[in-house]
């Protein structure tokens, strides 16, 4: 996985015309939180990629990232 940094601002937003304020990847509709609901049902990346090709692999890998690290800040 590419090592991509990307503030929170820069992958998601959240407007309340957009799926009723959820947040979602930047200029898109998919929502942050179905992204990795599916990743934890199992789902690749690839398959994420081929779901929502909006998102594309250096936001979706920046998002990980993103999470990854506020993860551990939380359990440290």
């Amino acid at each position: 996985m590419q090592k991509t940094a990307m503030t929170e601002a820069e992958l998601f937003e959240s407007r309340p015309e957009i799926l009723s304020g959820s947040l979602v990847f930047r200029g898109t509709r998919v929502s942050v939180e179905a992204f990795f609901e599916n990743l934890a049902a199992g789902l690749s990346l690839d398959d994420l990629l081929r779901n929502y090709p909006g998102v594309g692999r250096e936001r979706a890998e920046a998002a990980i990232l993103l999470a990854a690290r506020k993860f551990g800040k939380a359990a440290a």
